[in-house]
């Protein structure tokens, strides 16, 4: 299990031209970006009954999981079931590949087959669908900008026009309602390995900006 440092800014769309320039000279956008040089990402989270993800969050446990679907630009030929771990403030993160119709069992709640796939991850996912009742919660829809630098396996990534589900988990449904989850945001996330090369530093430096634990589930949960 190797755990990767983060930080997050919430900056301003001045901020977000002015980084996105600097990085365009000293690093590479992602390979999957789009010819726009962003991506669209949805995301189905799961909670349970007593949003334990998300209390955990507001609490600032030290050590806590969610568990999240996902696919990209609404290509659904690719979907992932994906574990993020969080301690200390680093992260980890464990992926499976889904086909659409394995995702689809599991929005609907049709599970058991996931016993016996013989895929780690999908057995423990059924393991806290069953006995701690992890259930879909919100869609969280939004757009990222991806840059990478090899150095220190550094990725940037600016993310906004963040939306949420209203009352709909049918996250397969090109057709499902999606609103703005609040007041517009623009965020900034960091990750490295064990150096964040100084020339990244330079590169996404800001003045007057502060580190913050903003969680897109977190803002996605304010209508439900």
């Amino acid at each position: 299990m190797i755990y990767r440092n983060e930080i997050k800014h919430v900056i301003t769309p001045g901020d977000k031209a002015s980084i996105c320039a600097n990085l365009r000279a000293v690093a590479h956008l992602d390979e999957h970006a789009l010819p726009s040089g962003h991506y669209h990402i949805r995301s189905l989270y799961f909670d349970n009954l007593w949003d334990k993800a998300l209390r955990e969050k507001l609490d600032g446990v030290n050590e806590r999981e969610k568990f999240r679907i996902r696919y990209y630009n609404g290509d659904t030929s690719l979907i992932h079931l994906e574990k993020k771990v969080k301690r200390a403030g680093l992260g980890c993160k464990f992926t499976e590949p889904l086909t659409c119709q394995e995702a689809h069992r599991i929005v609907h709640g049709d599970i058991d087959w996931m016993v016996t796939s013989g895929r780690p991850l999908l057995i423990e996912f059924y393991s806290k669908m069953h006995f701690q009742g992890l259930r879909p919660k919100t869609i969280v829809d939004y757009t990222r900008i991806p840059f990478v630098y090899k150095p220190g396996n550094v990725r940037v990534t600016i993310d906004d026009q963040i939306r949420t589900g209203l009352g709909c988990t049918d996250f397969l449904n090109p057709h499902c309602v999606t609103i703005s989850a609040g007041d517009p945001i623009v965020l900034l996330e960091v990750k490295w390995d064990e150096y964040l090369p100084a020339i990244i530093q330079r590169a996404i430096q800001l003045k007057g900006r502060h580190s913050t634990a903003f969680s897109k589930y977190q803002i996605c949960r304010i209508y439900g």
